[in-house]
């Protein structure tokens, strides 16, 4: 059966996760050689500071992986997380992959479908997409790059120890997808399929919109494991790479 698309999300890669890291390093080297492109969408990282920061032992190991992925030929493609928004063109030279916006058109078996991260589909929060509105805007992203890179580091580290302080105290209804985002996604996009991640809640569902049958996949987070997203011989269906 021939591998086309290998769509990844949620990895939160970081050195206190060596059983996913070592996960991500078996699948580079073994199944993502199999297809022709791999989609990274979004939450590669656990957290990114900057591109300065490329030349940590730990970036280092992980470009280097990428970048022997694309010099062998598999197209590699990135779109942003709420972790890893900051990622930028040097990250993508040192490796190979293309940076690409969302929602990203692509043809799956067929089928017209967009690719996104997912979290401008949880609407219900309105606390975070208030903060996601903040941190996306260039003068923002340019003023916060600016500070030096240990300064950005412990700033990441005192806003990810308030957003699990919100998580404890949030709805887990309000984290999830909103219903008329996902509707109006699937209009403004004439799409029938949406692939995302974001919410670790993999499932697939389906509903009808304007009489026609629409479906949103929902990609798994890592944890040790291999779990995505393949088109196979023209058909999208879940696969778990286990490592080793």
């Amino acid at each position: 059966m021939a591998i086309s698309d290998l769509f990844i999300a949620d990895l939160h890669l970081c050195s206190e996760t060596p059983d996913t890291v070592r996960a991500f390093f078996a699948f580079l080297d073994g199944p993502a050689r199999e297809a022709r492109r791999l989609f990274i969408l979004g939450d590669l990282f656990e957290y990114w500071a900057g591109d300065d920061d490329l030349d940590s032992p730990f970036n280092v190991q992980v470009c280097e992986r990428l970048r022997h992925l694309t010099e062998g030929g598999i197209e590699t493609f990135f779109i942003a997380g709420n972790r890893d928004f900051l990622i930028g063109p040097a990250f993508a030279e040192r490796t190979g992959i293309h940076l690409i916006d969302e929602p990203f058109p692509i043809d799956v078996g067929g089928r017209k479908a967009i690719l996104m991260h997912g979290d401008v589909l949880c609407t219900d929060d309105v606390a975070y997409q208030a903060f996601r509105a903040q941190v996306r805007q260039p003068a923002w992203k340019a003023a916060f790059l600016a500070k030096p890179l240990a300064e950005r580091k412990a700033l990441i580290a005192h806003m990810r120890e308030r957003s699990e302080a919100s998580k404890q105290a949030t709805a887990l209804e309000i984290m999830d997808v909103n219903g008329d985002a996902v509707t109006e996604t699937f209009r403004a996009n004439t799409c029938d399929l949406i692939i995302h991640g974001h919410t670790h809640r993999p499932a697939t569902h389906r509903q009808e919109i304007d009489g026609k049958v629409c479906e949103r996949w929902v990609l798994a987070d890592w944890h040790g494991n291999a779990p995505c997203l393949v088109v196979e011989d023209d058909r999208l269906r879940r696969r778990d790479f286990a490592p080793g």
